[in-house]
């Protein structure tokens, strides 16, 4: 076996080696410095990359390396995956034809003073206005609001984060548009309940051919003794209510989400500035003021 020669000038580009940096001075924590304060950054977006978790009816992401160091000497890769997908924010097109898409969407919408509140539900509960209400610190008019249901920690390729997962519905929707937020996360599979969207909801009146996922909303009515179409009749209000009134969502909220729960922050999750884009992968992160 030929032996790699790490001294080889032409690993580096030709440069001696003596100019090349360690991998462990880029891995290294630095301080942050924002308008004269020095802060801590968290990140509140979920890993993405290979195996990454999908909605149930979403094809696979691919990842190909065009160029990889052995043939090329650098690293390229190619996507293919929907923007929905790990941390992401939907935009109104997604939901409303005729409304804006992600790069017609003011870039102070995505960032601003928020509030992380923690509201833990169970298996198929609903977050009501009275959640709202009471959440702490106070939801504000103009806040980014991340709520924090607990269920970031069953984030995977399961059947109970995306089938079984807490959520907004109606009333939530018509509250914080009431409130006057400015954006909305949640640390599930949506902003929406799962039982009020494309896994159980017909396009069709009576359709279930168009049910995503059947078996789900039979074993609704086994546990509940109900039609899913009658606790959920609408798809997806939440959505609709927020994306329309220009209220941002960020969906499948985590990373550090815990460490910031119970405390005012400062919120930004920016898109990419995609032409005609539904919708957009973002790094969410909360910024708190350091303490001496």
């Amino acid at each position: 076996m030929v032996e790699l020669d790490v001294d080889s000038k032409y690993l580096h580009g030709l440069l001696d080696p003596k100019y090349i940096g360690k991998p462990e001075d880029v891995l290294k924590k630095v301080s942050v410095e924002i308008l004269g304060k020095e802060v801590e950054v968290y990140d509140l977006s979920h890993p993405f990359g290979p195996g990454v978790p999908l909605w149930p009816y979403f094809e696979d992401i691919k990842i190909e390396r065009m160029h990889y160091h052995a043939k090329s000497r650098v690293l390229s890769q190619v996507l293919t995956h929907t923007m929905h997908v790990s941390t992401h924010a939907d935009s109104p097109i997604h939901v409303e034809e005729g409304f804006p898409s992600t790069d017609q969407i003011p870039i102070e919408r995505y960032m601003g003073k928020g509030v992380v509140v923690s509201i833990p539900k169970g298996k198929w509960e609903i977050i009501t206005a009275e959640d709202l209400e009471k959440a702490e610190p106070p939801i504000e008019k103009g806040d980014i609001v991340i709520v924090n249901t607990g269920w970031h920690r069953y984030w995977g390729d399961t059947v109970k984060y995306f089938c079984y997962a807490p959520g907004f519905y109606l009333e939530a929707g018509e509250w914080f548009v009431k409130k006057g937020v400015k954006a909305v996360g949640i640390d599930t599979q949506a902003l929406d309940h799962p039982l009020g969207t494309r896994e159980v909801w017909c396009q069709g009146e009576g359709d279930e051919r168009n049910r995503v996922l059947p078996w789900l909303a039979d074993e609704y009515k086994k546990e509940k003794g109900r039609d899913v179409r009658e606790d959920f009749p609408y798809w997806e209000p939440c959505h609709r209510l927020l994306l329309t009134h220009g209220i941002m969502g960020y969906e499948n909220v985590g990373g550090d989400i815990d460490k910031v729960t119970g405390k005012r922050c400062t919120i930004i999750g920016l898109p990419l500035r995609w032409v005609g884009g539904d919708g957009s992968i973002v790094r969410l992160i909360a910024i708190v003021e350091k303490k001496p």
